[in-house]
């Protein structure tokens, strides 16, 4: 099997696991319906998991371009294969969120929300507040590429890293998955929003097209930073690339603020002149 072929198959695992977990407790006359997110977050654990399983062994399963990207930004994965795997990995998802749909097939008519049947391919925030929504998905993300860089450079029982990788994937889905959903994977997001408009979903609405670029550069964003942080924390390798991102860092968080700041102020005007 060849690294392209594997990354497409082990993102496409994923997807059909995790769209579908999502699937099962979201759409109407699921016997999973109201299961709840950590069910959710346990689903795109196992996920995470079995794909690891499926392809590790060929292409090392990144199945994640931010992962990619990270791991090539530090010298980790050569430059010349990020464009292949980032093809295999987006090709991969869409096919893998089609046989999501398949699989419901019966209960997209069944269910009347549009943002349901959008949740079961996508990520949407909670709060929608656009410098926020990016914010935490780089930190999901900056976790998930130190988490990786942390499993790396310890033994484990052989076959037990896959496990692993799956366990911390629920951890970020339960700490930091509620505002946002947690992409923290730009195939896994954009993919699927590209299977959900142009797949015949009944009554399915709109794409969301607007919010779509979070879930992309924000991962793409935080991966990038958790490697170099890793690499300047643990080993002492401070890079310019590094230093670049850290400023880069420091001003999303400032703008972060500032925005939250600015909606505060927008509510206390608004109950003084209802007042």
């Amino acid at each position: 099997m060849s690294e392209f072929l594997a990354e497409l198959i082990g993102t496409m695992i994923l997807i059909i696991l995790g769209g579908g977990v999502v699937g099962g407790v979201v759409l109407k006359n699921s016997k999973a319906e109201g299961a709840g997110w950590i069910v959710v977050t346990v689903g795109w654990g196992l996920a995470v998991a079995m794909a690891v399983y499926a392809v590790g062994s060929v292409s090392g399963a990144h199945i994640n371009p931010a992962v990619t990207l990270g791991f090539a930004s530090v010298g980790e994965f050569p430059w010349d294969k990020v464009p292949l795997y980032v093809t295999a990995q987006m090709i991969g998802a869409i096919i893998g969120a089609a046989v999501v749909y398949l699989a419901y097939i019966a209960h997209w008519r069944k269910t009347d929300d549009p943002a349901a049947k959008l949740a079961v391919f996508s990520t949407a925030p909670a709060e929608r507040s656009v410098f926020a929504n990016f914010l935490t998905e780089a930190i999901g993300t900056f976790v998930l590429l130190l988490g990786l860089m942390f499993i790396g450079a310890n033994q484990f029982t052989e076959g037990l890293n896959p496990l692993i990788v799956g366990l911390l994937i629920v951890a970020i889905g339960v700490s930091l998955g509620g505002p946002t959903g947690y992409a923290i994977n730009p195939a896994r997001d954009l993919g699927p929003r590209i299977a959900h408009a142009i797949l015949p979903i009944h009554g399915k609405g709109s794409s969301d097209w607007e919010y779509s670029w979070i879930p992309v550069v924000g991962p793409l964003f935080g991966g990038v930073y958790g490697a170099v942080f890793y690499q300047a924390a643990f080993l002492g390798e401070f890079t310019v690339l590094f230093w670049v991102m850290t400023v880069l860092v420091l001003a999303v968080v400032a703008a972060a603020v500032n925005e939250d700041f600015k909606k505060n102020e927008n509510v206390v005007s608004a109950d003084k002149e209802a007042v």
